[in-house]
């Protein structure tokens, strides 16, 4: 696929905005409900008023497509083993300080490299790899709503996988809307909402209120927690969030505690140490939370699936790599306890 600037603005509709006077608009899709000028752009930089009408500048143009494992999403209790064809275009909601894919998320369209790739070719290019996810990652897909709402439709019919990795700040409607093609979800769930303000510029009660309806919806849900010395990494604040999830989505929702690395904005802060990780896996565990893992470090047990009621080795892995799984039709081949997940 050969990649290219983009030279002008192809005009793809935007869905959710509503036309105000003077050719103004408001954009509808996430909780900031940007008002935008004609010629201008909305926060993520990916949505612009053309003549009085939104436009997304991203359709069916992602700057990055790759194969991978389904388990670098991370999720750990859909298809393991499998590879998610993933894609992604320029732009993002959030503008964190510590964001791995800033060149990407925070880059205007017009300077990141892309392919055109439209919904049908997403399609035919995840099955042409015999692969049967489609995942919608590393910027942020909310601000590419409309390609990902349109390739995951066209997946369905051809009985392929959708999962989201998001940020989880999006509207209801555009979001009860998607969660009719979406099997499956991980959402970065950063903190509480002094470090969403401060760190992200945006807040925490969207996010929230995102995870709950993606429950409620029956979308399979894993949550990731990005420990960041001296900005959340408290056990106060991490305990806040493990008794959320607890009392909002159940014990068996799997939650990823990963280290941070030093980067963007943030490269005068320490990683994230291993014992931090697995203090914070303890803490979870002792709340009642049964599948707790550590990313982006070594660790044996924190990246092993384990069986809640006999305690026994169900997936183990070895990085992203499953060596071993001992899950019989969803259960547990040692005690037959049924284990939540999408296995098939």
């Amino acid at each position: 696929m050969k990649s290219e600037k983009i030279k002008k603005v192809d005009e793809h509709e935007a869905s959710f905005y509503k036309q105000l006077k003077d050719k103004i608009v408001q954009c509808s899709l996430c909780p900031r409900n940007c008002v935008i000028r004609e010629g201008n752009r909305g926060n993520c930089g990916v949505r612009q008023n053309i003549r009085g009408k939104l436009y997304s500048v991203v359709y069916g143009k992602p700057c990055s497509a790759n194969l991978d494992p389904i388990e670098k999403k991370p999720l750990y209790h859909f298809l393991p083993g499998e590879k998610a064809f993933s894609i992604a275009t320029a732009g993002c909601n959030l503008h964190c300080l510590f964001c791995q894919n800033w060149e990407i998320s925070q880059g205007m369209p017009e300077q990141i490299n892309h392919f055109s790739m439209p919904p049908k070719k997403v399609v035919e290019e995840t099955k042409k790899l015999n692969s049967k996810i489609v995942c919608y990652t590393y910027t942020e897909p909310t601000v590419f709503y409309e390609y990902m709402h349109d390739t995951a439709k066209i997946a369905r019919k051809q009985n392929l996988k959708n999962v989201v990795v998001s940020n989880g700040f999006i509207q209801e409607t555009p979001l009860k809307k998607i969660t009719k093609f979406i099997d499956g979800v991980n959402i970065d769930l950063k903190g509480n909402d002094r470090f969403y303000r401060k760190i992200t510029g945006a807040w925490v009660e969207p996010v929230l209120k995102s995870l709950k309806m993606y429950k409620k919806a029956g979308v399979w849900v894993e949550i990731t927690n990005l420990i960041i010395p001296t900005l959340n990494a408290k056990d106060s604040e991490i305990s806040w969030m493990i008794n959320w999830i607890k009392e909002n989505l159940g014990v068996n929702t799997p939650v990823h505690f990963t280290a941070f690395w030093p980067t963007y904005k943030l490269i005068n802060l320490n990683s994230t140490s291993i014992e931090r990780l697995r203090s914070a896996r303890k803490m979870a565990q002792k709340a009642g939370l049964n599948f707790v893992y550590t990313g982006n470090l070594p660790d044996e047990d924190g990246n092993n699936t384990f069986c809640p009621e006999c305690k026994k080795l169900l997936i183990k892995r070895i990085g992203l790599h499953v060596s071993q799984n001992n899950l019989i039709n969803g259960k547990c081949k040692f005690c037959n306890a049924k284990i939540p997940g999408v296995w098939k």
